[in-house]
């Protein structure tokens, strides 16, 4: 990890910390307002600062992280993980959205049955020609 007096791009730390793949796919999320910067939307050649406040938005999860190091070089995931420390609040609070989605999936299954399989599309069919 390397400390950088002026601080680096924010869709490279994005990339060098893992939140996304390549640095196209971080850009996409800065410019989409999916990432913000201490609390307001940025641009990608927002210089990242060490204790700067990061909220970023994938997929289902939302994380609000400080900025801990900086680096410029996309490395093995632990080494990722020490750029940043992930909020007390954050965690709490994508675990208690997580429980509630699979509470909800759990209850999207009896609301929504599967499609039927092949022997109940015969038993179907079957009742169905009875009746005609």
């Amino acid at each position: 990890m390397t400390d950088t007096p002026s601080g680096i791009r924010l869709d490279k730390w994005l990339w060098a910390a893992r939140f996304y793949k390549t640095r196209s796919l971080a850009k996409q999320a800065v410019e989409g307002g999916k990432v913000h910067y201490n609390g307001e939307r940025c641009k990608v050649s927002k210089e990242v600062q060490i204790g700067a406040s990061l909220s970023i938005r994938t997929g289902w999860d939302s994380k609000i992280v400080d900025v801990i190091a900086l680096s410029n070089q996309r490395r093995g995931a632990p080494e990722a993980a020490m750029l940043y420390r992930e909020t007390d609040e954050s965690i709490s609070a994508r675990e208690q959205l997580a429980a509630d989605r699979k509470v909800l999936g759990a209850a999207a299954g009896a609301l929504h049955p599967e499609r039927p399989n092949k022997k109940q599309r015969r038993q179907i069919h079957r009742f169905k020609n009875i009746n005609e």
